[in-house]
This record gives C-alpha cells, sequence and structure tokens, in this order.
C-alpha cells in the first residue's frame, strides 16, 4: 500500500467521522483504490493501515512506561512527559509540523472524533487494548494553537492498590490505615479531593477494596480506572456524543440508572458536572458508604467546589448544603509531593450559621486536631464504630 493511498484512507475516515474498523477500512481502501483491489489485496491492505491508524507512534513508549501521567506535544522538537514529579523534556521528537499534525489527526480518529480546519480540536478517549491503561486525548490544530499542533495525552491506569501497599509506599502511616478502614467499615460517605495526578483515584481504590464482601458496589465513571479488590463490583462507563452530536450517555445519566441496581455503595469516580445533584440525592436516600473525588487544593475548598457544581445543576446553595451536611461526614485530601503522593489531611464536615464547613481532623503538618477528631470520633461511635488512635 502505498504511502499516498494511506494519507487518501486517513482523510476519507477524517471526513466521515468513521472509526477505523476493518469494515470501514475496507470500505475507505475500495473506494480510494477506485475498486480495482482483490479482496486478497484489500486484506493485505486494511492491515497495514490498521497498524498506521493504531497506537501513539513515536509516543508510544512514553505511554508505556509505568511512571508516566502525562505526555504533552507543544512543537515538533519540545515533547514533554510528567513522571509524577512535574514536566521533564523527553528525548524524542517529530521530524516536522505536518508529522505532528498526522498523528493528532490519526489519534482522533482512532477516538471516533473528528480534527480538521473546521474542527481545530479534539477531547476524547483512545481506545485501551487490554484495559491495561486509559488515554485522554487532547489535541489542538494551527491557527488555534499559534505555535503548531498541540497534543496531550493523560494517562490513567489502574488503580488497584490496597491500603496496605499505600501505607508502605508511605502514603500515611499505620494509625491512619486504621482510621481509613474503620471511616469504610462504618460507612461514612467521603470524597477524595487534590489536585490533577495528585493520587485521588488511587486512594479510592484502596478504600473500596475495603468494603465488607457481602456489600456491592456500584460506580460510574468516564475511563475504567478503578479496579479494587472487591468480589461485587459493578462498573457504567459513560459514552461520549458522536461526530452528529448525539448518542452521548453522561455520569448523571449512569447514576440514575445505578440507584435502580441496588447498591450498597454508589460510588462517581469524579465529580465534575450536574451529578452532583443526584450523588447528593442517593447519599442522602439510605446509600451510605458511598463517594468519590473530587478536583479541589485543601478540604476546606469543598464547599465551594460543590457550590458551582451544584448551580450548575440548578440545585441552590441552600439546598446544596443542606444535602452535603446529611450526605457526607468525611472529606480526604491527598497531594503530591516530591517524595510521592501522600494523605495530606482528614477534614469532617459540619455546619457553621446553616452552610457547611470543613473541620481539619488530621493534617500531615499538625497531626490530630482536637475539635475535628472528636466529630470524626462522634460520627464514627453513632454508627458503631470507634477512632482506632
Amino acid at each position: 500500500m502505498s504511502g499516498e493511498l494511506v494519507d487518501r484512507v486517513r482523510d476519507r475516515l477524517i471526513g466521515t467521522g468513521d472509526r477505523p474498523t476493518p469494515e470501514a477500512l475496507a470500505s475507505a481502501v475500495r473506494a480510494e483504490s477506485g475498486g480495482l483491489l482483490a479482496e486478497t489485496e484489500v486484506l493485505s491492505d486494511v492491515r497495514m493501515v490498521q497498524r498506521e491508524l493504531s497506537g501513539a507512534g513515536i509516543l508510544e513508549p512514553l505511554l508505556d512506561d509505568p511512571a508516566v501521567t502525562d505526555v504533552l506535544v507543544t512543537a515538533p522538537d519540545e515533547v514533554w512527559v510528567d513522571r509524577g514529579c512535574g514536566v521533564q523534556r523527553a528525548e524524542i521528537g517529530f521530524p516536522d509540523e505536518e508529522s505532528v499534525r498526522r498523528l493528532a489527526q490519526r489519534l482522533a480518529v482512532a477516538s471516533g472524533r473528528r480534527l480538521d480546519d473546521a474542527q481545530p480540536w479534539a477531547d476524547a478517549w483512545l481506545p485501551a487494548p487490554g484495559g491495561a491503561r486509559a488515554v485522554r486525548l487532547h489535541a489542538v490544530l494551527p491557527p488555534v494553537s499559534a505555535r503548531g499542533t498541540c497534543i496531550c495525552l493523560r494517562v490513567l491506569r489502574r488503580a488497584a492498590n490496597d491500603l496496605d501497599t499505600l501505607r508502605g509506599g508511605g502514603a500515611f502511616g499505620a494509625d491512619l490505615a486504621d482510621v481509613l478502614r474503620e471511616i469504610v467499615r462504618c460507612g461514612l460517605a467521603f470524597l477524595v479531593v487534590g489536585g490533577t495526578a495528585s493520587g485521588k483515584t488511587t486512594l479510592l481504590a484502596a478504600m473500596l477494596g475495603a468494603v465488607p464482601e457481602r456489600e456491592r458496589i456500584v460506580c460510574v465513571e468516564e475511563a475504567a480506572e478503578l479496579h479494587p479488590a472487591h468480589p461485587h463490583f459493578v462498573r457504567l462507563l459513560t459514552r461520549p456524543p458522536n461526530v452528529e452530536g448525539t448518542g452521548e450517555i453522561g455520569v448523571a445519566d449512569l447514576v440514575r440508572q445505578a440507584l435502580r441496581m441496588r447498591p450498597d455503595r454508589l460510588i462517581v469516580g469524579e465529580v465534575r458536572g450536574p451529578e452532583v445533584r443526584e450523588l447528593l440525592g442517593a447519599l442522602n436516600t439510605g446509600h451510605d458508604g458511598g463517594g468519590g473525588t473530587l478536583h479541589a487544593n485543601h478540604a476546606a475548598e469543598v464547599p465551594a467546589r460543590m457550590e458551582a457544581l451544584a448551580a450548575a445543576a440548578g440545585l441552590s446553595r441552600a439546598a446544596l448544603h443542606s444535602q452535603l451536611a446529611a450526605g457526607v461526614q468525611v472529606v480526604l485530601h491527598v497531594r503530591r509531593t516530591p517524595a510521592g503522593r501522600v494523605l495530606a489531611g482528614i477534614g469532617v464536615l459540619g455546619r457553621v450559621d446553616g452552610l457547611v464547613v470543613v473541620r481539619d481532623a488530621w493534617s500531615v503538618e499538625r497531626g490530630w486536631e482536637p475539635a475535628g477528631r472528636s466529630r470524626l470520633a462522634a460520627e464514627l461511635a453513632a454508627r458503631g464504630g470507634a477512632l482506632p488512635c
């Protein structure tokens, strides 16, 4: 198969927005070859173009590195990676701007998206053979990106560590591991908060592994990140819209479906939109011990962050604070440090003048705070538990 024909097949797929399935590839090969190929030649060319349209090219070794969380291309000779300690220059590069653009368009096609002059950006999840990792693609073409084509690949790997593994890695001490287990055992609802790549999903998966085996966990995610060591874990995945802008299944839709699946624990992998209304409603109607992750720089920022999300869902401030106070008891703050990802704080929710505030119960800098510690102990005691330390 000539390089010119490969380019024409690629352009046809980009133009139609078809996923590069064997059937779509075979149809495109026949159309671009003028129908002059025998079936054996079509099959051979389809296999070749599949190789051309799969993987991330020269970026693939970086994505395979288990330490890499992000791969960023800002120019042909500027490829950056983040291995948990900030971005660093990679020792690879592209020959020219056109090669970066071709890769961006190829990855967009592989995820069922369009990326061209008429639609100069794409945001999608790349296919993940084997399920060992999920990769989120964001690409922008010139002139929107002034210096040239930009590619951002966020690598999300299976979060399967248990609490003992995290403790052994220095994320927290043995006494705090016992506290986390007691929070889970007693069915306190919790949110894990932190910045990007701070370890929120890893801690959430570890805590779900501590859920009693007799309980059923139903989890809603955008990508299959959570893999807790639990025998009764049910996952629901969102679906993005197709190129016509239809067929989307969002987190809020799946939270409503999850409530009909007899969950003992309802988990939202990341609370980031209108689903906050459904999640808080569930946590206030007998579904103890649920939770999820939330982007926030500190536990104290959770009420303000939830207010912003609730406003987008049409939930009033008063209603949000009322449901948040009744439905969530604990906030766990994780942070990325030069030494690794650590549990930076444990907060408990309370109300002051009708509004929810988060009080520190424990922090890595100061240890236990008497008022917050007493509040956490009271929450555990109300459910037949006790603070282990």
